[in-house]
């Protein structure tokens, strides 16, 4: 017994020597990273006591804080940010649905400021900016070294204020000068109209009235067509939509999807991941859709896309989407003030991440740019003139048709020729539209 009394005290003396010796190591190198956190913060507190009191001009000590905090956030990634309770206060506004400004989604790039997209209806859009702008001044100042935070507030302004802004554009050779007036920015998040038999829904921004909005639509729409019967399909339009709520994007996708999983969210520790899954019923019926994208769909749209097409939902139709697979998680902080803080990246239902590869189309249809200076083209001679058989002198009339089906294929040819006329306006919702025809015609799939 006493053998054994010493055998276990031999083996927790040779455990307490172990622990003793690997421990060690481990709280040498925590005690000498905490000191080094500790050295830093004294040097950060040294250099805000010199620019305090040595300073060529008086500093206020807030905005000092302020600036550091800032510039910790952006060091981080292009979305992690300090929102001054101002700028808080006006992301609230934004996420219900209305705010001040130009009407332009940014995102900072290599220092410049980089259009995300324009926002329909709003200024910005009626002056022609484009995704993939970049804005390198604003009334003549500089943008670059700025933080995106205090770019945009340079494009703040009153109402009806003037901003010259100036635009570097590829295929541009030289720099240009725009000029727009800022209004106040109300967006309706959904607008709807039918194109032929296909309801068009375009989503222009993911807010808290985004859901509600499309299922209104939906139903106004699917009613001028005298019901579902009656639609070929619908076009989910998200081109230039910079994104927004993840829970909208979340109800959006959810609304066409019976089950499945629509997106997953992965943060720094395994247990903070999150999985969201559709519940029963389809608005759209099991009718055929197409979803548009392009270069300026971001965020909340491309969960949107991406869900749809790896259920195979949906066609995807357009160019490559932006790219941006993170989650930012907005957190208040005392004085009304806020920080917005990348936590998560996104995948799409196949585990999928699109950060910085953005949602490849199924169908990639670029979307031809308008020369506005160009001179149209000489009609060819052998179109001058053409005439139909029916407009021959003595030529024999089609008595085989009755009244109903000749009334029938003159509305259809009315049709076909007003998908013509679009071709010229918008290609890429053209060529969608016709997608949605070829599928309604091959009928329902088992």
């Amino acid at each position: 017994m006493k053998k054994f009394v010493m055998a276990a005290l031999g083996g927790t003396l040779a455990g307490a020597i172990a622990t003793t010796q690997i421990a060690g190591p481990l709280l040498a190198q925590e005690n000498a990273a905490s000191s080094s956190v500790y050295e830093q913060l004294d040097l950060f507190g040294d250099i805000f006591e010199r620019i305090r009191s040595q300073y060529v001009e008086d500093v206020e000590p807030g905005e000092l804080i302020e600036a550091a905090i800032d510039g910790m956030l952006t060091s981080l990634d292009p979305h992690s940010s300090y929102l001054s309770p101002d700028d808080a206060a006006a992301m609230q506004v934004q996420t219900r649905g209305e705010f001040g400004g130009l009407g332009i989604e940014v995102t900072q790039e290599e220092g410049f400021v980089k259009v995300v997209s324009p926002i329909d209806g709003t200024p910005a859009a009626e002056a022609g900016i484009e995704a993939g702008d970049f804005i390198t001044h604003v009334d003549g100042e500089s943008m670059l070294g700025l933080t995106l935070d205090k770019a945009v507030e340079r494009m703040r302004g009153s109402v009806g204020s003037e901003i010259i802004i100036t635009i570097v554009r590829e295929g541009e050779a030289e720099a240009f000068d725009v000029s727009i007036i800022r209004d106040i920015i109300e967006l309706q998040a959904v607008r709807g109209r039918t194109q032929g038999n296909a309801v068009v829904l375009r989503v222009t921004t993911f807010n808290d009235k985004t859901t509600p909005n499309l299922i209104a639509k939906i139903e106004e729409e699917v009613e001028a067509l005298g019901g579902m019967e009656n639609v070929d399909g619908f076009v989910i339009d998200l081109r230039n939509n910079p994104g927004g709520l993840l829970t909208q994007a979340i109800r959006v996708s959810d609304a066409f999807l019976d089950e499945g999983e629509i997106v997953s969210t992965r943060g720094r520790n395994p247990e903070d991941g999150d999985r969201f899954n559709a519940t029963p019923g389809d608005l759209a019926q099991g009718k055929p859709i197409v979803v548009l994208i392009n270069g300026g769909s971001a965020s909340a749209s491309e969960i949107v896309a991406g869900a749809l097409q790896d259920h195979r939902r949906a066609i995807v139709v357009g160019t490559k989407s932006f790219g941006k697979g993170s989650v930012q998680t907005v957190m208040p902080l005392r004085g009304s003030s806020a920080m917005r803080l990348t936590t998560a990246r996104y995948y799409t239902p196949s585990g999928r991440s699109i950060q910085a590869l953005g949602v490849s189309p199924d169908i990639v249809v670029e979307q031809p740019r308008r020369d506005p200076t160009a001179e149209p083209e000489d009609e060819p001679a052998s179109a001058v003139g053409q005439r139909s058989e029916a407009e021959l002198r003595g030529s024999l009339n089609n008595d085989s048709l009755s009244e109903d089906e000749v009334r029938q294929i003159e509305e259809d040819r009315a049709k076909a020729e007003a998908a013509a006329a679009l071709r010229e306006e918008d290609y890429q919702l053209a060529y969608a539209i016709d997608i949605l025809k070829g599928l309604n015609a091959l009928g329902p799939r088992d």
